[in-house]
């Protein structure tokens, strides 16, 4: 069994800046990652352009310039590398932990897929971009259905449906123009979400005015054959259309059994895991979360640009004890 100050679940921004936090105090951290480092960024668009600033994206003092006022998915990829390289955090990455738990006399052992370690605190820094909400409709298994958007090429000339109607639903959707796709968007809301891009929502609309989108508001998806998709909208009227391509923007969600089975406790209605927001350290003594997990299910609470400072929050607990 391998020993370690502290383990990092998560090598993401916030669990890399919650490793650096713990070296500064005077400990050897491990993070251990099921992909490798910002596993989630890198599975973004590969168009994607930030809503944050640069510098909002900094961790471990390590400046991160860009031409650009927002970054775009490659310039992150390469600083949050340089950042890994200059403050030597030891991450083992493609190693998946598959339990945690803690022994009589307070430590912890952490199976993985690989090794068992043994430590006296845990940090849980995962995400939420690896479990999407369920599109719970007849014919939502069907292979031309997915839940992440890469790039537009493959669907020229394609009719694709894209739903939801927030930034990532937007982001395809222009990208889909772009390629020569066929594009419809649905949306059970109303109007606009508040929370798009403001720099982005003018093309957006002027697309749908122009027609090049067709934009259904308070509608939903009721059917998706080979073929076709089928949605009913406000006043009752079922409408089917050709479809190719589904792309279910449709959100994602904390993993909270990962989080229940190490005994944390997690609000039935909020979703939030079992915290001190001045230390981030949960109901068990010794595990400790940090980055958008401590939101539970509301995803746009927290950002890399106010989790990054998680990290520290926990380096000053352990370091008092």
């Amino acid at each position: 069994m391998k020993t370690r100050d502290a383990i990092i679940i998560g090598g993401g921004p916030c669990g890399l800046s919650a490793a650096i936090a713990l070296q500064n105090i005077g400990l050897s951290p491990l993070v251990i990652e099921k992909g490798n480092i910002v596993n989630a960024i890198y599975h973004y668009p590969t168009h994607q352009t930030f809503f944050s600033s640069s510098e909002k994206l900094e961790i471990g003092e390590v400046p991160f310039i860009t031409e650009n006022r927002k970054p775009v998915r490659i310039q992150a990829l390469t600083y949050y590398r340089e950042v890994v390289k200059r403050k030597k955090v030891e991450v083992n990455s493609f190693e998946k932990v598959e339990h945690v738990i803690k022994q009589e006399d307070g430590m912890f052992i952490v199976q993985t897929s690989r090794a068992r370690y043994l430590t006296k605190y845990v940090i849980i820094a995962t995400g939420y971009y690896d479990n999407h909400n369920k599109l719970s409709v007849p014919g939502a298994e069907l292979g031309k259905v997915s839940h992440y958007f890469k790039e537009g090429h493959p669907y020229f000339n394609k009719n694709v449906t894209v739903i939801g109607g927030k930034n990532s639903s937007v982001d395809a959707a222009l990208e889909l123009v772009k390629a020569d796709a066929n594009v419809t968007v649905i949306y059970r809301g109303a109007t606009y979400s508040p929370s798009i891009k403001p720099w982005i929502l003018p093309e957006f609309e002027a697309l749908v005015k122009n027609g090049t989108i067709k934009m259904v508001f308070e509608a939903n998806v009721t059917r998706i054959t080979e073929n076709t998709l089928t949605y009913v909208d406000v006043h009752g009227r079922e409408e089917t259309i050709d479809n190719d391509y589904v792309f279910a923007m449709i959100g994602y969600h904390p993993d909270h059994r990962f989080l229940t089975k190490m005994g944390v406790e997690i609000d039935t209605v909020s979703g939030r895991p079992d915290f001190n927001s001045d230390t981030m350290e949960t109901n068990i003594e010794g595990i400790f979360i940090a980055g958008v997990i401590a939101a539970g299910n509301n995803a746009n609470e927290i950002f890399i640009e106010n989790g990054r400072f998680h990290g520290g929050l926990i380096a000053e607990s352990i370091k008092e004890r």
